[in-house]
Order: structure tokens, then sequence, then C-alpha cells
């Protein structure tokens, strides 16, 4: 089984259904996003691409963009989806770091994108995608095709080890790594999904989450595999609560799923009140901390959905769950648990000799099972470390999350082991965003922390010791960050310091960085 043929499956189930909306209204029902995927598929055949290659998606999210990816999965490659937002230079590395050997961009981006790419010694084949509405864009740009591909031929069955995608999160070491995903993998979690949610024909789902986000695998799969409709919604409506709370009425949505700090957005400033969200049955959240008081605002404003607390990290997918009582106390202040295991997987509890402790003690989370990721792109040593091996040779996925079981909620979220931090629901390493900032011409040394203020939400702060005199502005030093760094990597505030304070054995003194902040 694989991903792609839970599409043809549901082509044969509901072609006339509509399968994905865009947010200005433009549709494509099961036989259309089908007909152009296999279109997609036999271009990139013509391309010469084969089994197991990696195709670049370096597209907005749009009707288009779904028929990409459908399309690079029917050709049996694996997709890899880059943040158009992000600088060309992460997106050009990322794209030479698993050598893809197509990319699909947008016609004003290409030239930038493949003039980064050949600076980074890779020339794959740049598919510039025009600017046509309504999801029109591939077809236009496949009919223009100076080298169409001939139709016909059945979709590649890979296999489900196969690679499906390739994400790529946060890395220590200042770049970005790639997580390996199998179809294996995905449909592990598509299941999971349709035996705690019971996904229907009738649901219309959000897709909040960017494609290069973990987030979009529940929001891609699980609605086509059920022949619901998948509505998207971009990332101007998504981040403005005003406009997005009367979109999400009028268009009846079912099934909402993103990071808590949107629905907290929401819950403040979307005035709720003056629309009717009848429709919405399941509120769905995973990636950060939900603050309680945005929770309960929030739950007091759509008292009827179902509310599930979803964890997990991108290797794994959504690991545990919980759902949220009916009421919430108002006396409650702590975050609600992840909970419990999903019926897919198995997790353990360690503490720092890898020991497994008993219920009630914090310790590291551990999983295994069908989800967990087959490793990171060329990094066998990363990799390796990722995972403990038990005595039955199984294979146990690192978290780095701490978490303590109670009997009766499941798992309670305590924090992390390293320097990673989620803010909006992406991971962070602290030392990428260190590592591009130590590129400032300006700076002679670079320290990052993370703080939560009083509604939870996660800052970050940045301390610079300078080479010389000049002090660049504020303002600068985050225009240097937009060029180097992801915009939600971009530190909150800047502090200029004579010199970075150190401890004993001459490191950087984090906790002094702290305990002065």
């Amino acid at each position: 089984m694989t991903l792609h043929a839970l599409l043809e499956d549901a082509v044969a189930r509901f072609g006339d259904r509509v399968a994905v909306e865009d947010a200005a209204g433009a549709t494509l029902d099961y036989r259309a996003l089908g007909q152009l995927a296999d279109r997609v598929r036999d271009r990139l055949r013509a391309a010469g691409v084969q089994p197991g290659d990696r195709v670049g998606v370096h597209l907005a999210k749009s009707l288009d963009a779904v028929a990409v990816i459908f399309g690079v999965l029917k050709a049996g490659a694996a997709y890899v989806p880059v943040d158009v937002d992000a600088p060309v230079e992460r997106a050009a590395f990322i794209l030479n770091d698993c050598a893809v050997t197509v990319v699909f961009t947008h016609q004003p981006l290409a030239a930038p994108l493949g003039a980064e790419l050949a600076r980074a010694g890779a020339r794959p084949l740049v598919f510039a995608i025009p600017d046509v509405p309504g999801g029109r864009g591939v077809e236009a740009f496949l009919t223009a095709d100076r080298h169409p591909a001939e139709a016909g031929g059945a979709s590649i069955d890979p296999g489900p080890d196969a690679l499906a995608y390739i994400l790529y999160t946060s890395g220590s070491t200042g770049r970005p790594k790639g997580v390996m995903l199998t179809h294996r993998c995905a449909l592990s979690f598509v299941q999971w999904c349709a035996e705690a949610f019971a996904p229907s024909p009738f649901d219309r789902f959000s897709s909040h989450a960017p494609f290069h986000f973990d987030l979009s695998i529940l929001d891609l799969y699980v609605p086509l595999s059920h022949g619901a409709t998948l509505v998207l919604i971009d990332e101007e409506l998504g981040r403005e609560p005003r406009a997005l709370a009367p979109f999400i009425a009028e268009r009846r949505l079912t099934v909402w799923y993103s990071v808590p700090s949107i629905l907290a957005m929401l819950a403040q400033y979307g005035r709720l009140e003056r629309y009717d969200f009848g429709a919405l049955r399941l509120v769905l959240f995973a990636g950060e901390v939900f603050p309680v008081p945005q929770l309960r605002q929030l739950h007091e404003r759509w008292p009827g959905p179902e509310y599930h607390n979803l964890y997990g990290p991108t290797e794994t997918n959504v690991c545990t769950s919980y759902r949220l009582p009916e009421r919430i106390a108002p006396d409650r202040t702590e975050p609600f648990p992840i909970g419990r295991t999903c019926a897919h997987l198995q997790t353990r509890v360690i503490d720092a000799a890898g020991r497994d402790v008993r219920p009630g003690v914090t310790g590291e989370l551990l999983v295994n099972g069908p989800a967990v990721m087959a490793g990171y792109w060329n990094l066998p040593e990363q990799s390796a470390a990722a995972f403990v091996v038990d005595e039955a040779g199984r294979r146990w996925y690192r978290t780095g999350d701490l978490v303590r079981e109670d009997a009766q909620e499941g798992f309670i979220f305590h924090g992390r082991r390293d320097r990673m931090v989620k803010r909006r629901g992406y991971r962070i390493e602290l030392g990428e965003i260190e590592a591009g900032l130590a590129t400032h011409p300006a700076v002679r040394e670079v320290a990052v922390i993370a703080e939560r203020d009083s509604a939870a939400n996660v800052r970050v702060r940045a301390f610079l010791s300078l080479k010389g005199e000049a002090r660049p502005t504020v303002i600068a030093l985050k225009q240097f960050c937009v060029e180097k760094l992801p915009r939600y990597m971009v530190p909150d505030t800047f502090a200029i310091l004579a010199a970075l304070p150190r401890t004993s054995t001459d490191k950087i003194d984090y906790r002094a960085l702290e305990a002065g902040s």
C-alpha cells in the first residue's frame, strides 16, 4: 500500500466529489485531481525521474501543489517540500542536500533559486509553474511544455518501505536536517487517525499547516482517503484571525487542525461570537503547549466540538493524544497532558542512564513503531544517535522530551533535555539561529536563549559581542536574520554585550544569560 494508492482508490469511489478547495473557492474534484497528478507523474518519467529519486516542491500552498505532491508519489519518487518564504539560500541548501533531480517552483522564483542551486553545485531540472489561479498553473505548464510526456501507464508502487517524503527541521549544527519518512510511516498514522476521528465523505478538513510542516500529513492524506474535502488556507489568511474566523464559519469546516498559537489568536482577536461554527465537530492541536487561559477562552466560544491535544515530533508524527474534558475547570492553570500512546506505537520513559523509570518519575520519552522515521538524510551518525536499540533489536526513537506518566491522564510534558524549543509549532534548534547570526560581519560571538512569557509564548533573545566599534541596529540585525533564517527563527530581541559571560571551563554561560534576562 502507498500514499498515492489512497488517492487512486478515492478517485474510483468519489470521483465527482470535491477533493480540494482553495481559499478563493476554486476546486478540484477527485477525478480531476487524479488526472492532473497522472500528468505530473508522466512528465517526471519523461524527465528521467526514477523510483527512489527526490523531487523538490518549492510551491506555495495551492491546488497545484497538491497535484504535484501526488504526481511525485505516483512516479515512485519522494517529495521534498520547501518553504517558499524562507531565504533562497536555505531552500537551495535543502534541495542540494537531498540531491533532487527535479524541483517545481513558481516562475518568479525560478531564476534566483536556479542561480543559488548552481552556486551550491546542483543543477536539477527546474519546472517553473506560471501564476495562473484556480489550480491551473501546473496544467498550463504541462500544456506549454516543450518536452511533453506521453500519457499512459500505471503509477509505480515502490513498496511500503520506500521513501515517501523528507521534511527538513532545524538542526543543532546550524544546518537543517532531513527527516526521512516512508509510505509505511505515514499510512500507519493515517490509519490511526481514521480509527480515532472517524472521517467521512461529508467532512471538510482545514489545511492550515504549510506542506513542509508535519501537521500537513494529517491534512493531506486523512481527508483524501475518505472522500472528504480539504480546504486550503494560505499563509496570509492563516495568520489573520479577523479574516480566518468568518472563513471557518462560512466554509462550514468540520475538522480543524493547527498549532495552538493560531487557535489562541482566534480566541483573542477573531470575534468568534459573531459567527456560526455549528459544523465544527473536531478541534485538533499539536506542536506546542496550549496555555490554559486561551484554551478556556476558545472552549467557551466553541463549546460544541471535541478537543484533542496531539503530541509528537516530526520523526514520529503524532505518538500520543489526549481528549480534553467537556468542561475546563475554572481553577485549572496547568496545561493539559499530552496523553496516552497511540495504538499503532509503543513508548518507554528512561532516565539519564538509559533505564526504564516507573510511572510518576520524570524521564525521556522513547517511541517505537511503524510511524517512526527511517533516519536523517545523509547523516548516519546523527541517525544512529537518535535511537536506542534494545536487546530484541527494536529501535526506540529518542524524542528529547521529558515526561512523567500519570495513571489517570497519561503522559505530562516537562520540557526538553537539550536546546531545542517549539515556537509557533516549529521545532527550533537555538544553535541554528546562533550559526546564522555568527555569519554577520560585525559579530564576534553570539548566544541565543528562549524564554516563555506569561501567556506561555516562546520568545527568543539573542546576545551579541561585536568585533569592532560599529553597532548594527536592531532593524538591521532582524533584516539580516530574515535573509539567513526562516521568519519563525528570527529573534524577538537583541542585546549587545562587551563580552559574553563564561563558565569556569570557558564555555558560554547560558544560565547567567537566562538569569540576567
